[in-house]
C-alpha cells in the first residue's frame, strides 16, 4: 500500500462512492477503481463491499482508513520538518578542501559567515589523490578539489562549480640563475633538482609533461606535497618546484616565473552531490565560495 491508495480509500468512506472520489482528486473512476484494486491485494480481508450501485467501505476497510488520516497527518508533519531543515539558513555545513584551497579559503569563508544567522561551517583538510576527491562527496558537504586544466572532467556523480582557473609557476630563489628570465621553458629547468608532490596528485602530471616538452627525465630530489613545506626546501637550495600563483602563500626569498611550452594551470572546483544544495545554508557556502575566489583572484 502507498499513501496514494490510503488517501483514495479515505476519501471513498466521505464521499461515498468512486465518481465522487475522481470529481475530488481530478482523476477517471477507473483510475481510482486500479488504485483500489492494488491497495486490495496487500490486504487480507474485504474493504469495500456493494450496497446497491454504491461502493461502501466494510469495518476492516473504516479502520483502514482511519489509520490513512493518522499516516497523512504524520507524512505531512514530516514533510514541513524536511522543509523547514532546508529553508533553515543556519544549518552545519560541511567543508573539505586539499592544504593551498584550505589556507586560502577557510579564513576567507570564516570571515564572511561569522553572524549570528548564518551557516556553521564545519572545516576539514584533506590532502589526497585526485580520484579520491569525488568520494569525500559522500561525507562533506562541499570539497574542494584540483584537476590540471586539460585532465579529464570530474564524473558526472558529483555537480563541479568552477572557482578558480589557476596558473602554476616555477618556484626558485630571488638569486637563482634563471630569476633573471620573463619566463622560462622546460628546456631551461630540465636539468635543475626538482621537489616534486608525490605520484597521483594532480600537479605531478605537469612535472611529467615538463620532462616530456624537454625531452628528458627530470631529477625528482624530494617529495613533498605541502606547498609551504615545498617553499621552505626551494628557499634552502633544494631545487624548483611548480607553485599555484595564488593560494600559495609568498615566501620572501623565493620568487615565482611563468613556465611556457606546456598547460601549466589547474582548476580549482567545489565538488558536491547535487541533492546537497537543495539546503538553504549549502547554497550560502557555495555563494561565498564564489565571492572568495574573486577576492583571490583579484590580489594578483
Amino acid at each position: 500500500m502507498d499513501e496514494r491508495q490510503l488517501r483514495i480509500l479515505r476519501e471513498l468512506g466521505e464521499l461515498g462512492s468512486v465518481t465522487a472520489v475522481a470529481d475530488a482528486l481530478l482523476v477517471t473512476p477507473s483510475a481510482i477503481s486500479q488504485q483500489l484494486r492494488l491497495l486490495q491485494r496487500a490486504i487480507p480481508v474485504p474493504l469495500t463491499e456493494r450496497q446497491g450501485r454504491r461502493l461502501v467501505l466494510t469495518d476492516a476497510g473504516q479502520a483502514l482508513a482511519g489509520a490513512a488520516t493518522e499516516v497523512e497527518s504524520a507524512l505531512a508533519r514530516a514533510r514541513h520538518t524536511v522543509e523547514e531543515f532546508l529553508d533553515r539558513p543556519d544549518g552545519e555545513v560541511s567543508v573539505a578542501a586539499f592544504h593551498s584551497a584550505g589556507a586560502m579559503f577557510f579564513p576567507l569563508l570564516l570571515r564572511a559567515l561569522a553572524g549570528p544567522d548564518g551557516p556553521v561551517l564545519a572545516l576539514a583538510d584533506k590532502d589526497v589523490t585526485q580520484d579520491d576527491f569525488p568520494p569525500l562527496t559522500r561525507e562533506y558537504d562541499l570539497v574542494l578539489a584540483h584537476r590540471l586544466d586539460h585532465a579529464p572532467p570530474w564524473p558526472r556523480t558529483v555537480a563541479a562549480t568552477p572557482l578558480l582557473r589557476e596558473p602554476l609557476d616555477v618556484a626558485m630563489p630571488a638569486d637563482h640563475p634563471l630569476a633573471a628570465k620573463r619566463r622560462l621553458t622546460p628546456s631551461d629547468v630540465a636539468d635543475q633538482p626538482w621537489i616534486a608532490v608525490h605520484d597521483g596528485f594532480p600537479i605531478m602530471a605537469t612535472i611529467e609533461a615538463i620532462a616530456t616538452a624537454a625531452g628528458r627525465r627530470l631529477h625528482l630530489a624530494h617529495r613533498i606535497n605541502e606547498f609551504t613545506v615545498a617553499a621552505e626546501a626551494v628557499a634552502a637550495g633544494g631545487g624548483l618546484a611548480l607553485m599555484p600563483r595564488w593560494t600559495s602563500r609568498p615566501h620572501p626569498a623565493l620568487i615565482l616565473k611563468p613556465l611556457s611550452g606546456v598547460q601549466a594551470r589547474r582548476r580549482i572546483d567545489a565538488l558536491h552531490r547535487p541533492e546537497r544544495t537543495a539546503r538553504r545554508a549549502v547554497r550560502t557556502v557555495l555563494t561565498e565560495l564564489r565571492r572568495a575566489a574573486q577576492t583571490i583572484r583579484a590580489e594578483e
